[in-house]
């Protein structure tokens, strides 16, 4: 592999007074867009450690965290690396050189040449999430976009890489056996044609390479050709609710989180579920949140049945001087405990699952 001198001089990628048609020609893949998840302060730790102050790209980092609080990763990657760190905030103007984190419980997006943080519907069960980092970078950079996909669970950022693919970008994602939770590495395998598969140690070497690399005009072409046909609306760009219907065919399925209906597209080899509102589940995202949503509802119905089995035995204690009645009502007490055994049992199980699946 052949190392290339960094060539960045701290100026903006993109102006946004630019024409959108120069912006689409823009030489260089000056544009990296970053997805981690569990594991992922470490794999990140390692890439800043590595990368030149002279970085010539923007650099947009996503990582799953609580919607609570206030994030440390910025001042985390600030102190380890020499680039130039902060937490994003809407209406920034991108510079090489510089590196932008979402903050809790906010979406990172890329729009009309500057930053945008939303607090849109939640997608795959996150705020922030990859996906629409990625899907935004990529419809307002198209061929200048890396997209990277480092350590996590379940498959955020798949489905986001695929867009980042088909528009002309470069897929990037750490070697499975190198991340410290594989599955979200393994899912953009799967289900992408990725570009480049590395260990986070040589990360930082292999886009210092790829970012002075001219963007395909050949793509460029081809996406200028299609991207008028697009809808522009991204529903993490906005608060939730008023987006209409999403693309796709209903289902009978219902969103774990506001009940809509969920509509099925399928996008590139798998399928993607969005409701109304604008809550999105790539398929491994949405069984852990279905299970989630079956365990309170079965929690739910251990408590109702212990309150039964609770309201039976005062009936029955009540009922001592009559021996039929103690009897009865004693019995369904008994029946109540049982079946709430039972429930308590199969909520066990679903977790032993909603686990594995995580893990896996």
């Amino acid at each position: 592999m052949v190392h290339h001198e960094p060539r960045g001089n701290g100026t903006l990628p993109v102006d946004a007074d630019e024409p959108s048609q120069l912006r689409r020609c823009a030489p260089t893949h000056d544009i990296v867009v970053i997805g981690a998840s569990a594991g992922g302060v470490e794999a990140l730790s390692t890439l800043f450690r590595d990368l030149p102050p002279e970085f010539p790209a923007s650099l947009f980092v996503v990582l799953h965290m609580l919607p609570t609080g206030h994030s440390v990763l910025p001042a985390i990657l600030g102190r380890i690396g020499a680039l130039e760190v902060s937490a994003a905030k809407d209406g920034d103007a991108p510079e090489r050189g510089h590196a932008y984190v979402a903050p809790p419980d906010h979406h990172l997006m890329l729009m009309d040449g500057r930053v945008r943080v939303t607090h849109g519907p939640r997608e795959n069960g996150h705020r922030p999430a990859v996906d629409p980092l990625f899907r935004s970078a990529a419809r307002a950079f198209d061929g200048r976009v890396i997209g990277v996909v480092l350590s996590g669970s379940l498959d955020d950022g798949t489905a986001g890489l695929g867009f980042v693919k088909s528009r002309g970008g470069i897929a990037v994602v750490q070697d499975p056996d190198d991340a410290q939770y594989p599955a979200m590495p393994l899912n953009a395998i799967e289900n992408v044609d990725v570009d480049h598969i590395t260990p986070v140690g040589q990360l930082a070497a292999l886009l210092e390479e790829l970012v002075v690399t001219e963007a395909s005009e050949a793509a460029v072409v081809e996406i200028s050709d299609r991207a008028a046909e697009e809808a522009p609306a991204d529903p993490a760009g906005d608060d939730p609710g008023g987006i209409g219907l999403p693309a796709g065919t209903p289902s009978n399925i219902a969103c774990p989180e506001c009940g809509g209906v969920l509509w099925e597209n399928e996008t590139g080899r798998r399928s993607h579920f969005r409701c109304q509102v604008g809550h999105a589940y790539s398929p491994d995202s949405l069984v852990l949140e279905h299970s989630r949503s079956l365990e309170a509802a079965l929690w739910a119905a251990t408590r109702s049945l212990e309150e039964r089995a609770e309201l039976m035995r005062r009936i029955a204690r009540r009922g001592r001087e009559r021996a039929g009645m103690a009897q009865r009502y004693g019995a369904r007490a008994d029946a109540a405990d049982q079946q709430a055994g039972v429930l308590k049992d199969a909520i066990t199980q679903l977790r032993g699952n909603e686990l594995q699946d995580v893990e896996s």
